[in-house]
């Protein structure tokens, strides 16, 4: 899929020339040539945009040679969002990722005198703000809510979350690592598919079940529970089937998971007291947007006792956006642009 737009004027002031931003996913990567704008509602634009499967390339570099490779305009800086954890040399650690990510190394290869790492949930958290209303799906709650804290989270290939915090010298994001957290159960059926799974290892995290692969498991889990076979090939294969109606062990397994993710998700909202809203991202719940609606999740959201009053304030979207990812890391780049150029010039005064 390739989507072009037309270049708009750059401001130099906040950004310069085109640079590369990419939100590299385990089983997909967006990229995109974007640059500044000097939309205020807006402030980055996409030129150009396009998404690869990973499992058709070697490497990161590949994928990026072969975008870069399309374009009319050199470039020579960008940002990735993605989930894992940085090393002091430039090297990616991550569980979703089909390859190891060198930052130095690509940097390197493609001649970029700046390339840079953001944690994937934290990127989209830098976009949230920017989210048209056509593309947002309240699920519960008022239409608006007070400025505050912000939770952007959501389940693909793992699951992610961040948290936005408006202050006086602007937001701030906190990145997390929600996903690797204990998963805790509400319901008999939970706690049976939670003891099943934790036959095969002692922690199992939110992740395990609430991302493409956790719905593979959790399919696994309700067959061992049933003594069934579990026959589905990928995550896919289970939303089709279960939307569509045509297998009852497959809409179960559906249902559990929303059950799941709108209990975790009252929990997120808790903890990192999102009084500001709660965003759904992720590359599943778009696909299963009409499930959703008539799933548990709503009331297993407000379901947390004396806080379901304070739950009920908060507005949870869904967002459809597809490009959030790539117009997050743009925004985070820029962020940490006008930081340094900022720097520079008050040591420049001194």
């Amino acid at each position: 899929m390739v989507a072009i737009a037309n270049p708009l004027p750059v401001d130099a002031k906040r950004g310069g020339k085109p640079f590369i931003a990419a939100d590299v996913g385990g089983t997909h990567v967006r990229i995109g040539l974007v640059a500044a704008s000097d939309d205020r509602a807006q402030p980055v634009k996409v030129l150009r945009y396009r998404k690869y499967v990973c499992a058709d390339y070697p490497g990161l570099a590949e994928i990026l040679e072969d975008f870069i490779a399309g374009l009319d305009v050199a470039v020579d800086a960008g940002a990735i969002a993605s989930a894992g954890y940085p090393l002091d040399d430039g090297t990616l650690i991550t569980v979703n990722l089909p390859w190891q990510v060198s930052l130095k190394d690509i940097r390197a290869r493609l001649g970029f005198r700046e390339f840079r790492l953001v944690n994937d949930f934290e990127a989209v958290a830098h976009a949230a703000a920017y989210v048209d209303a056509s593309e947002v799906l309240r699920l519960t709650g008022p239409e608006t809510a007070p400025r505050g804290p912000t939770l952007v989270v959501g389940p693909g290939t793992g699951l992610g979350a961040a948290v936005w915090i408006p202050t006086a010298h602007g937001a701030v994001v906190l990145a997390t690592e929600a996903g690797q957290a204990a998963l805790t159960t509400g319901t008999a059926l939970e706690m049976a598919l939670l003891q099943q799974l934790l036959r095969s290892r002692d922690h199992v995290p939110v992740e395990h079940a609430l991302s493409g692969p956790g719905l593979m498991n959790l399919h696994g889990a309700l067959c061992a529970l049933h003594g069934t076979t579990h026959d589905y090939a990928t995550p896919g294969d289970i939303t089709a089937a279960a939307v569509s109606g045509k297998d009852a062990r497959a809409e179960e397994t559906l249902s559990v998971f929303c059950g799941l993710l709108g209990s975790t998700v009252g929990d997120m909202a808790l903890l990192y007291g999102a009084q500001g809203g709660v965003y759904l991202a992720g590359g599943i719940l778009p696909q299963i947007r009409d499930f959703l609606l008539q799933s548990t999740f709503v009331e297993r959201f407000l379901n947390k006792g004396p806080m379901r009053e304070a739950l009920e304030r908060i507005p949870v979207k869904l967002v459809e956006h597809g490009q959030l990812g790539v117009i997050g890391a743009a925004n985070w780049y820029l962020d940490r642009t006008r930081e340094r150029d900022l720097g520079e010039e008050q040591q420049g005064q001194d």
